[in-house]
Formats: structure tokens, sequence, C-alpha cells
């Protein structure tokens, strides 16, 4: 029971250390400002080709941020406070790519049941500046 109890206690221990080393929780769009931070907004775009979509962040009330090489692009849908990290994306494309428009429907991750919808808007390729010598 003692080895128990001071098992317990340096776990515990371990727990109050990570959390007081844990930062402040950063809000959704603070998140964006760190993933684009040195980066340029490019020339929006109407479309992506769906291989481009493959890695996506989903930011609670925000915004769709795609990965695709050295390009993060970021899609502010028209209704983003349906946006919910917790919920499943399902889109249905009609072709190769995801557009400017295309209906994107949520799903609560647990009960299965639609929670919403989110009309995709332009998506924006940011890019890292280049430094100067």
């Amino acid at each position: 029971m003692r080895k128990f109890a001071l098992a317990l206690a340096a776990g515990s221990a371990l727990l109050i250390g990570t959390a007081a080393t844990a930062g402040p929780k950063l809000t959704p769009q603070e998140r964006l400002d760190k993933l684009i931070a040195g980066r340029e907004a490019g020339k929006p775009v109407s479309c992506l080709n769906s291989w481009d979509t493959r890695d996506m962040t989903v930011l609670d009330k925000t915004a769709l941020v795609y990965r695709s090489g050295n390009t993060i692009w970021v899609n502010r849908p028209d209704n983003a406070r349906q946006l919910d990290d917790d919920d499943i994306l399902v889109t249905k494309t009609t072709g190769s790519q995801l557009c400017k428009l295309d209906i994107v429907q949520t799903v609560d991750r647990t009960g299965g049941f639609w929670t919403g919808f989110v009309n995709l808007g332009d998506f924006v390729p940011y890019k890292k500046v280049a430094k100067a010598d």
C-alpha cells in the first residue's frame, strides 16, 4: 500500500509540473496567425486539386487550413461559425477538385448526427517570404 501511495504522489507531482509549464491555450485565430507567420498571402484561387486537400486542419469558427508542400492554403467559409474541430467534415465533390461554393457538411464525431454545413470560400495561398541577402 505504501508503494502505491508513493507512486500516486509521484504521478501527481509529474502532472502538476506538466500543467504548470503549459502555456495559455491559443484561440483559433491565434493558431492561424501562428501557422501563417513569416508567410505572404498570394492570389486567391477558386479550386484546389483533391490531392492538395488531404492534410487539413479545422480551426473552430475561423477557417479550414490545407497544407500542400511548402504552401498553406486558407479557406474562410462564408458561415465559418459552423466549424467545429470535433466534427467530421463530409465533402461531396463532382470532379477532382474542391471549389469555392462547394458545400461541406459537418457531422458530430460521437453521435454521428448532422450538425450543419459550411460554404467554401476562396483558397488563399500562403508561401514563405524569401529572405533578403
